[in-house]
């Protein structure tokens, strides 16, 4: 990636959260954007226990990171120093998340996203949500976005 562009999709990247009212309240962080790929934390919060007697997060909020990253991983792979101001929109058609086991109470919850493949207008995403070991993830997504495109003068 140019370092140009790298170093406008930092400074942009963390509104990804901040800009979206639900993630903002859940309390979801940046960490990272790479070409293709992206990563956010979701800092343990006593409002997003899903179970009051296990103390485990809410699998709703688990969705919501991983949807929100791979959103961020999609754009990261398809910005340009020619199109990041004239970028248009990455939506969601299909989110699929496999829960693997509950979250750590306590813990952080880290979701990477790595966007694979892109054509024209749509966008292949995988993902993972960890507590701390990638090798033992919380979830796993597949996700397909659609990509429209800014016309000229639009």
């Amino acid at each position: 990636m140019n370092d140009k562009v790298m170093e406008k999709m930092w400074e942009l990247a963390p509104a990804f959260v901040e800009g979206i009212p639900q993630g903002k309240a859940l309390g979801i962080k940046f960490v990272s954007v790479d070409r293709g790929k992206a990563t956010f934390s979701l800092p343990y919060n006593t409002k997003i226990i899903g179970d009051p007697a296990t103390r485990v997060i809410h699998g709703g909020a688990i969705t919501t990171v991983l949807d929100q990253v791979s959103g961020l991983a999609v754009v990261s792979s398809i910005v340009t120093e020619e199109n990041m101001t004239s970028l248009g929109n990455v939506a969601t058609l299909d989110l699929s998340i496999d829960y693997m086991r509950p979250a750590k109470p306590g813990e952080t919850v880290i979701a990477t996203a790595y966007c694979y493949k892109t054509t024209h207008h749509i966008a292949f995403v995988r993902g993972v949500a960890h507590d701390g070991d990638p090798n033992d993830p919380v979830a796993t997504s597949q996700a397909t976005f659609m990509i429209s495109h800014q016309r000229a003068g639009s």
